[in-house]
């Protein structure tokens, strides 16, 4: 009987979990680590981890982003794809091309300046190939949905869902044509190419 008990209290903590990283409730998607405490109790991380792996079945995984110090009660959960989708899965969650292309840019850039890059230099960049105004109002959005991130010195960063879904050693391997490096057994004499994937273990 308490063995019962105790399922049905999982499958009902497993619920409240899926319902607070899945829906969204504030500004920002997925919950912070002290309100999932404050609803699941001290053992919510092994309550996260087995919904991390149902949702596997459906490709979907739990991410955890820091925001502070590593184990604050900052930190945030959220669910987000497993794995990386392809431009027509983008396309069908609401993304522009012009959006992803200005994302891309903006991440290369701060990426290539040790992680930060001045707003006002981003900005000049994406004017090469996009309007003023859609600029502008396309970096707010992507401040606002956490891709990026700025200070009080109009420095960008990149932000914590951009930490949490975009591998950033790929994005720069891609960007700069970066060669996948063979391991010195399979090391032989040949014709370099550029390959169209980030290094091996991305």
């Amino acid at each position: 009987m308490a063995e019962e008990q105790d399922i049905v209290e999982l499958r009902e903590k497993l619920a409240r979990a899926a319902q607070l990283l899945l829906f969204r409730h504030h500004m920002q998607p997925g919950a912070k680590a002290w309100e999932i405490r404050r609803a699941l109790g001290r053992d919510y991380e092994q309550v996260l981890k087995l919904l991390d792996g149902e949702l596997e079945k459906l490709g979907l995984t739990v991410k955890h982003v820091s925001e502070g110090e590593e184990g604050s009660e900052s930190d945030r959960y959220f669910v987000t794809l497993r794995g990386h989708p392809t431009l027509t899965e983008a396309r069908t969650f609401g993304w522009r091309i012009d959006d992803m292309g200005m994302l891309t840019v903006a991440l290369a850039h701060i990426l290539a300046k040790g992680g930060k890059a001045p707003l006002k230099e981003v900005e000049r960049m994406l004017e090469e190939k996009f309007p003023r105004w859609r600029i502008e109002s396309t970096i707010d959005r992507f401040i606002r949905r956490g891709y990026l991130s700025e200070d009080d010195e109009g420095l960008l960063y990149v932000g914590w869902r951009a930490r949490a879904e975009i591998d950033q050693r790929t994005l720069l391997g891609l960007l700069l044509g970066k060669e996948e490096k063979p391991s010195e057994a399979e090391a032989e004499p040949k014709v370099e190419t550029t390959k169209e994937e980030g290094p091996e273990g991305n």
